[in-house]
């Protein structure tokens, strides 16, 4: 009597050429369980009975030597045998077939039909899963990007709640699902990231990592590169967790191919600095993320943070009182800095020296309006992108000539008032100096870094 395994993961075909072709091999390893038989009756031993032609037709599918092959086979029975007891084992073979060839079009096709005649499918999840985030990976559209991820967090998300098929052993069932979960969790990780739930993001990438081999996380591959992403997500997070995302964009950049690493580098390096506040003791951050997969408590307390804006203040205000008791002398950004980030005690005892005070200044126009002028004087007020105002000064009549937004003017005015968030200094009596005397500025020491 003829026979045909059908009951298979992934059928048995060769698809190591797609991404996580590990996974995917292990997958495809043939399960215990039905066989099909040709003959007029039912068959002893869990057997499934054929028609001879159907099964001439079945066997063509099973023992196509090539990829294509079985493809054409596989639609032809379909086809023909529209009805067939076998149609999940055929169209299984089908979408594995167009998996291999990396046609994700029709590989999705062929897993979408497999989940309606078999909802439970992890195969067809699986392949439905890959074709879909690979089309997104693929997509130069943000919209059809966004949308082909969201199939394959659907997808995966089911794959993950998948139940052993009955005829499936339950070592095989373990392995192959030990298999996938990192797929699943990868395609759940980067739509989330589209959509900007860093949380989510977070919870897939870090239970993607937990569920491989540290081993596989040290090469290059999709796993590294999420390891990337994880770093990312972090860093977008609100509030960002900028130790977080120094370590694994860390990590990424160490055992990234030299190609790369010029890619991640900046990341794990803005991060740093933005939690350290300068780049002394990254080679601890290092040796870490060279070690461990997980970040270590011991960097927590081994990497200490910045001075927050506020501390920074408070030190600000403690220098310029040792070089001048009176603070008033105390140069315009240090004074700024300290109305801004410090407490409403510590602002007016900066700017109780200069009210009522003429001075004179230079800033970059943010706008104007008659005599409404706004400028951006601290170096953070330039920096920012628009750049914001943070001096306002009332002209004593509106200028002959207006000057023109980003142009940068001298003005002379008197300190009026303030406010601490944001920050806004106004000046009254205001006049546009045509030119700025030249002058050389004092030497100062050096005060405490100051977050941007």
């Amino acid at each position: 009597m003829k026979k045909a395994i059908f009951a298979s993961m992934l059928a048995a075909a060769a698809i190591a050429a797609a991404p996580y072709s590990a996974a995917a091999q292990a997958a495809a390893q043939p399960a215990a369980g039905g066989q099909a038989a040709a003959g007029g009756q039912a068959a002893a031993g869990g057997q499934v009975q054929l028609s001879p032609p159907e099964f001439d037709a079945y066997n063509k599918v099973t023992t196509a030597a090539d990829p294509a092959g079985k493809a054409a086979a596989a639609e032809a029975f379909l086809q023909q045998f529209p009805q067939s007891s076998v149609k999940s084992a055929v169209l299984q073979q089908l979408a594995v077939a167009y998996y291999s060839q990396q046609n994700w079009a029709k590989a999705a096709d062929a897993a979408d039909r497999l989940l309606q005649a078999d909802p439970n499918s992890i195969q067809g999840l699986f392949i439905a899963t890959s074709a879909a985030k690979t089309q997104g990976d693929q997509s130069s559209d943000a919209a059809a990007r966004q949308s082909a991820y969201d199939k394959a967090a659907g997808y995966a998300t089911r794959g993950l709640a998948a139940t052993k098929p009955a005829a499936m052993d339950q070592g095989q069932w373990d392995t192959v699902t030990k298999q996938l979960a990192p797929i699943f969790y990868s395609a759940i990780g980067i739509d989330a990231l589209g959509k900007k739930d860093y949380p989510a993001a977070i919870s897939a990438y870090t239970s993607e990592l937990k569920a491989v081999p540290e081993d596989q996380t040290k090469q290059p591959g999709p796993i590294l590169q999420d390891t990337y992403y994880l770093g990312t997500a972090y860093y977008q997070s609100t509030p960002p967790d900028y130790l977080s995302c120094t370590f694994y964009a860390t990590r990424a950049v160490t055992y990234a191919p030299d190609q790369f690493k010029a890619q991640f580098q900046p990341v794990a390096t803005y991060c740093y600095k933005k939690y350290h506040g300068g780049d002394d003791g990254y080679d601890a951050v290092k040796t870490a993320a060279a070690a461990s997969v997980s970040m270590p408590d011991t960097l927590k307390t081994s990497i200490k943070p910045a001075p927050t804006p506020a501390d920074q203040a408070t030190q600000v205000l403690a220098s310029d009182k040792q070089d001048d008791p009176t603070l008033a002398k105390t140069n315009l950004a240090d004074r700024m800095f300290v109305i801004q980030n410090g407490t409403a005690d510590q602002a007016e005892q900066e700017f109780t020296p200069i009210k009522g005070k003429e001075a004179r200044l230079s800033g970059v126009v943010v706008s104007i309006d008659g005599t409404d002028l706004k400028l951006a004087v601290t170096d953070d007020a330039k920096a920012a992108n628009p750049k914001t105002a943070d001096v306002e000064v009332t002209l004593k009549e509106a200028p002959k000539t207006t000057p023109a937004v980003d142009a940068t003017v001298d003005v002379v005015g008197t300190f009026d008032s303030y406010t601490q968030q944001p920050l806004l200094v106004k000046m009254t009596g205001g006049e546009i100096q045509a030119k700025a005397p030249a002058r050389t500025a004092p030497a100062r020491r050096a005060t405490p870094t100051r977050r941007r």
